[in-house]
């Protein structure tokens, strides 16, 4: 085997990582978000009123990770913490109505990062199949 870093899929995905977030660093910035917490907005815009479990499966992030970046965005005002009526052990995150406003002011994120790629439509929707595959 010739050894050849560029022929490393793992670096292939690591570098296209670090690549990424460094782009939405740039988008996010302006409202104070990593990209762990964008993301996690977007699992609350797609559905919200989830359980903190629910959450951390969706995104896969562990408890350790999920309720410091929670407890964040909950000071920024953008979700809110709320009981179960049946169970009060189990918490459920939701939007605030400054959340709802955010959700739509990064709308217009998504559509910048697929500027940054010189990828058509169809090379997009291929690249995010044989991605789903690696998960």
């Amino acid at each position: 085997m010739d050894w050849n870093l560029d022929d490393q899929l793992c670096f292939l995905l690591y570098s296209n990582f670090r690549k990424i977030t460094r782009i939405y660093q740039d988008y996010l910035e302006p409202f104070d978000l990593t990209y762990t917490q964008y993301i996690t907005l977007i699992v609350l815009f797609e559905k919200n009123h989830q359980s903190i479990t629910d959450l951390g499966q969706r995104l896969n992030l562990d408890s350790g990770t999920l309720t410091p970046l929670l407890k964040k965005l909950e000071s920024k005002g953008y979700v809110k913490r709320v009981r179960g009526i049946n169970d009060e052990r189990k918490v459920y995150i939701d939007l605030t109505e400054q959340g709802d406003i955010l959700k739509k002011e990064l709308q217009h994120v998504p559509i910048n990062i697929a500027n940054h790629y010189e990828l058509n439509l169809e090379e997009a929707k291929m690249l995010q199949k044989l991605l789903r595959k690696t998960i």
